[in-house]
């Protein structure tokens, strides 16, 4: 149904929707906003909601909203940090989580906390680091250049220093980020009420999920002060109004060539689908086997859904003849422009060949790199550890600019994060998805594949994983901080099964990963950096950078949408939720919103929808007013959000969040939760005027 209002968004209007953009804060078009609702953020507002707005490093965003370090973010956010503070006695997941009392705030192991606090531009040195090379010399000579930058930044573990591409290499600027490592679990609902309506629901609206968590940072061991926080909004959000989203969208490609949408359409989808369907089956036929599976898995199954479905919206959004008809036109009309100034033509010229090469190595590698180099083959917590350690035995005593990304002094912090927190991993779930890598293995390469035999040796997938789980002592942190600490002697001297067989496969590992690198990445990088400054050249910077995980801020308004004729409201209600409710999941409220029932009026907002453009990575984004307070909290898009990767069609797109009312409602008339509702009204009643 969506594909089809999508195609006639497409047809009837070329032109970037006013809404369109997710915009970096030092080139935010307050001007547009002002023209088109009649209010321009000063520098003043941009760099309090700025400071106020947080990146949670698994991938999510979050914000500040009170002075004393409580952020709030989505419970799918901190999904993580609630299953791994579960329990089969204590399952926070079911039953929900709240501290009364700082002691009783309960550390996230592996969540951490950035705030961006500066950006400076360093386009100019990574130029000239990368002047007149291509191909895997460019590559090389970037990330070294990068490392360089990001470690000289880097002057302690409570600092982040990022090196962010922008216009897919047009622009480079360093990001430094105030690093918080200690994360405390403050609020968290029922996952069953955070998850309202399951995967049915998922990408829909009308909604009535409470995706909503508030965590603490704790600094020195104490709650960490943070004077620049989003206070809430005394007056919820209603229809029409503008509203902005201050988050950390994940990726879009809609500055991509054609040539690598048809990759992604043709290859790289239909393949992530295939797996994402076959593991779909295995977690559902793991968690239906016993209340203990369901406890231990029902968070991996939730995750394979989302990310399925919406990776088949993108499937579905460029298999829509419309839009690869308006990219074609969008890219010939971009050539026109760049044949005709001889200072892009120059700068592009035998690109667009060199980018079809590349698509076809990529092709032909694919099956290789996504089993050895990315990883497909070892889907295991323990694994990871284990080639971490490895890894870092090699890369740590080399210089820095020398090392692989992810072990520069820059990235050491959330490296040792990773590998020396307390985390339980269920070792069955831990066999089960280690077998399904290894049956992907072999099926994916053949069972005569040196690799693969390198690996299975003679043993069945099943065999074979069970004996490494059982048999591995990584899930024992001191045992892993013992072989980290101990260097290259200690694990090379170490017999643990998992370290065996990652010091067995990284030899391979490491050469499918550079040949990767080498051959396509390098290639398709330079060559979008070509176009990217080609762009530049003829076009400005009118236009917002792909999103890149980086901080960006957006603008649109309270608002629904027809669907083929039929209205779809921008509100949804505690009275709405009430009739949704069946009593049986997905669509079960859970018993403290049974009991509640009449304490909230039915006419309180839940959720709300939104022309704020987003993507995943934004959500746990506050959503804040023309004040710059909190109104909202995004947590989901609708269907046609999904082809937002590639493109924003104002018709449809909506961003989905819990309305500001009814988080505060929910909070202090189902929950109780009283200290939390305190902190946020007194958080609104000290804090000072906004920047207008």
């Amino acid at each position: 149904m969506y594909r089809t209002l999508l195609a006639l968004g497409l047809l009837s209007s070329l032109p970037a929707a006013a809404e369109e953009g997710m915009w970096t804060y030092d080139a935010f078009p307050a001007a547009q906003v002002k023209k088109a609702y009649g209010f321009e953020p000063t520098q003043a507002w941009l760099d309090k909601v700025r400071l106020g707005s947080v990146r949670l490093a698994g991938g999510c965003s979050a914000s500040f909203v009170s002075p004393d370090g409580l952020v709030m973010t989505n419970h799918h956010c901190v999904r993580s940090c609630i299953e791994e503070l579960t329990t089969a006695k204590d399952d926070l997941l079911a039953k929900g989580f709240q501290a009364k009392s700082a002691k009783e705030e309960r550390r996230c192991p592996k969540v951490e906390a950035n705030q961006l606090v500066e950006m400076t531009d360093v386009t100019e040195r990574m130029n000239t680091a990368t002047k007149g090379l291509s191909g895997a010399a460019f590559n090389t000579a970037l990330k070294k250049e990068m490392a360089a930058v990001e470690g000289a930044c880097t002057t302690g573990a409570d600092v982040r220093c990022d090196v962010v591409t922008l216009y897919n290499g047009g622009k480079y600027q360093l990001y430094k980020y105030r690093r918080f490592q200690d994360v405390r679990l403050v609020f968290a609902p029922e996952f069953s009420m955070a998850a309202f309506g399951g995967d049915a629901d998922n990408f829909n609206f009308p909604r009535y999920g409470y995706d909503v968590s508030f965590v603490r940072v704790w600094k020195d061991d104490a709650p960490a002060k943070s004077p620049d926080y989003l206070p809430w909004a005394k007056e919820g959000a209603k229809e029409g109004d503008l509203v902005f989203v201050s988050g950390h969208p994940g990726g879009t490609e809609r500055k991509s060539t054609v040539a690598e949408l048809e990759f992604q359409r043709d290859v790289a989808l239909p393949q992530t689908l295939l797996q994402l369907s076959e593991m779909r089956g295995a977690l559902r036929e793991f968690t239906s086997a016993s209340p203990e599976r369901f406890r231990v898995a029902r968070s991996s199954l939730r995750g394979v859904e989302n990310g399925l479905k919406a990776l088949k919206g993108r499937q579905e959004t460029l298999a829509d003849p419309a839009v690869l008809a308006r990219k074609r036109q969008e890219e010939a009309e971009l050539k026109k422009r760049i044949d005709a100034n001889p200072q892009a033509k120059a700068l592009t010229q035998g690109m667009w060949d060199e980018t079809a090469q590349a698509l076809d190595v990529w092709r032909r590698m694919m099956n290789d790199y996504r089993m050895k180099g990315a990883g497909d083959a070892f889907r295991s917590d323990l694994f990871s550890y284990a080639q971490a350690l490895v890894r870092a035995a090699d890369e740590l005593p080399k210089a820095n600019a020398e090392r692989l990304r992810e072990y520069t002094d820059g990235q050491l912090p959330a490296l040792k994060q990773r590998l020396l927190r307390e985390a339980p991993i269920p070792a069955e779930l831990e066999t089960l998805t280690l077998t399904f890598g290894f049956n992907k293995l072999r099926e994916t390469l053949g069972a005569d594949d040196p690799f693969v035999r390198l690996v299975l040796e003679k043993e069945a997938p099943a065999d074979l994983a069970k004996a490494l789980v059982r048999g591995s002592k990584l899930g024992d942190v001191k045992v892993r901080q013992a072989l980290l600490e101990g260097g290259k002697a200690a694990v090379d001297a170490s017999k643990d099964p998992m370290i065996v067989l990652a010091r067995k496969v990284d030899a391979e590992t490491r050469a499918s990963r550079k040949r990767y690198e080498d051959t396509v990445e390098a290639v398709l990088k330079r060559n979008g950096e070509r176009l990217a400054k080609a762009y530049l050249l003829v076009n400005g910077t009118a236009g917002a950078p792909d999103a890149t995980f980086t901080l960006r801020l957006n603008y649109g308004q309270v608002k629904g949408w027809d669907d083929n004729g039929k209205a779809v409201p921008a509100l949804t209600t505690f009275g709405g939720a009430y009739g949704r409710d069946t009593g049986k999941e997905p669509f079960k409220l859970p018993a403290p919103w049974v009991k509640a029932k009449g304490k909230v009026p039915d006419a309180t907002p839940l959720d709300m929808a939104t022309t704020n453009d987003i993507i995943g990575g934004n959500s746990g984004s506050p959503v804040v007013n023309r004040d710059g307070q909190v109104v909202g909290l995004i947590f989901d898009g609708n269907l046609p959000s999904l082809g937002g990767r590639y493109l924003y069609v104002p018709e449809t797109n909506r961003a989905v969040a819990v309305h500001g009312d009814g988080i505060m409602a929910a909070l202090e008339h189902v929950y109780g939760a009283t200290r939390v509702v305190n902190e946020l009204k007194g958080a609104q009643a000290t804090s000072a005027a906004p920047a207008r």
